[in-house]
């Protein structure tokens, strides 16, 4: 069977036919619209059975699970639009909780007081009665992260770990201070049935991570199976676990797994699919600018993707991800005293530039709430990008807005 022609088991579907022939020339294909700009379409010269897949993953993004679908026992949202609307940031956030050093900073060695994680799951169902809070014991650092965009993701899945490798090594040979590092990961869900896109199983070390805010993450179905598993407690052949909660439970109000596995490989499908917003033709003194104070020696413009890529538009191309998916000391400000894998409490894989007109606040916790004072929160004691940051405040006024101009763009 096509590994886009398969049938979902949740009853929200709405499928449109299958085949290998182009999909109509619709361009609005009945989807999302935000702003001014078609969003949350699928790539470009996608086919009609490559549409049908895509829409078949964004109806199951788009459900919200009740008690009776596997919710919880404890969870932070009820569906992955909850933290992914239209495809883009927000609505919800996740609340992180860490105990730390008297620096504010360094995670303690002792984190007994945190027996059930670092993520608060402020909801309860399926006889939950005790949601996951730490214990006030020792210095509790409390911290947000917002859900980022999921556009283009397939672009990011597909790059080439030659070429991160490749930017990692031009990056230790600076004479600056950027020196992005890869966070080597642990593949952490069962081995997929379907090998189309790689053959990783549980335990699978030295992985390069490329998703979550520090790079924790190598795979998209290894993401949406995370992400199921910890933000709805919705349990699936990748992960087939309840978390450990409060009260004990170990499974909720729908026995055994919640989802298929051709849920989970129908959503991770439809972020591969998921096409990069359209961009305004770059303005080129605003690029200009952005190379010139450094900003795309991290926020790469293009990177090359794999020639065996599954999806064809995707495979031996320069994708256009604005990352290096490494990881950067961004100091003390920026810490949240937590470590992913190999990435520490001041380490944050750069972001990719990608539909930034669509965001109203910016960095992983929303502080910034326009582009110039997500620039200037780049700045700080230890932070790898302080020399860029500089000569962004000495250009002039107008050169800055052409640089944020340019950003906006994107």
């Amino acid at each position: 069977m096509s590994r886009f022609a398969s049938v979902l088991a949740l009853p929200v579907l709405f499928i449109i036919g299958c085949g290998g022939e182009p999909a109509p020339a619709d361009p609005l294909l009945g989807l999302q619209l935000i702003g001014d700009d078609l969003s949350d379409i699928p790539l470009h010269g996608a086919s009609a059975e490559q549409v049908a897949r895509f829409k078949d993953g964004d109806a199951l993004f788009d459900f919200v699970f009740r008690e009776r679908d596997g919710l919880g026992p404890l969870y932070i949202r009820s569906s992955c639009a909850g933290c992914h609307e239209g495809a883009a940031r927000g609505p919800g956030a996740v609340q992180k909780m860490v105990l730390v050093e008297a620096d504010g900073v360094t995670p303690a060695v002792d984190q007994a007081a945190l027996p059930y994680g670092h993520t608060m799951r402020p909801y309860g169902v399926a006889g939950a009665t005790t949601l996951a809070r730490p214990e006030l014991e020792g210095t509790i650092k409390l911290s947000q992260r917002l859900g980022p965009p999921v556009f283009g993701r397939g672009y990011m899945e597909a790059v080439d770990d030659a070429e991160i490798e490749r930017v990692a090594a031009e990056q230790a040979a600076r004479g600056d201070a950027i020196r992005g590092r890869i966070n080597r990961v642990v593949f952490h869900s069962k081995k997929n049935a379907d090998e189309s896109f790689h053959t990783f199983g549980e335990g699978d070390e030295n992985l390069i991570g490329r998703f979550g805010f520090k790079a924790r993450v190598a795979t998209l179905d290894d993401f949406t199976a995370d992400a199921y598993q910890g933000d709805m407690g919705i349990t699936s052949p990748l992960r087939p676990d309840e978390l450990p909660n409060p009260d004990g439970l170990t499974d909720d109000a729908k026995p055994g797994e919640d989802v298929a596995l051709d849920t989970v490989n129908a959503v991770a499908d439809y972020m591969r699919l998921l096409e990069i917003p359209r961009r305004a033709p770059a303005d080129e003194r605003g690029q200009a600018l952005f190379a010139e104070v450094d900003c795309a020696a991290c926020h790469v413009p293009s990177l090359r993707t794999r020639a065996d890529y599954p999806i064809a538009q995707l495979a031996d191309i320069d994708a256009p991800v604005y990352t290096d998916f490494l990881l950067h000391d961004l100091g003390p400000d920026l810490a949240d005293g937590l470590a992913d894998e190999s990435a520490s409490s001041v380490s944050w894989r750069t972001a990719p530039l990608i539909g930034m007109r669509h965001s109203t606040s910016y960095l992983h916790d929303g502080r910034a709430r326009t582009l110039e004072q997500a620039i200037l929160l780049h700045d700080g004691p230890g932070s790898e990008a302080a020399d860029s940051v500089a000569a962004f405040r000495a250009l002039s006024r107008e050169d800055r807005e052409a640089l944020i101009g340019f950003v906006r763009s994107l």
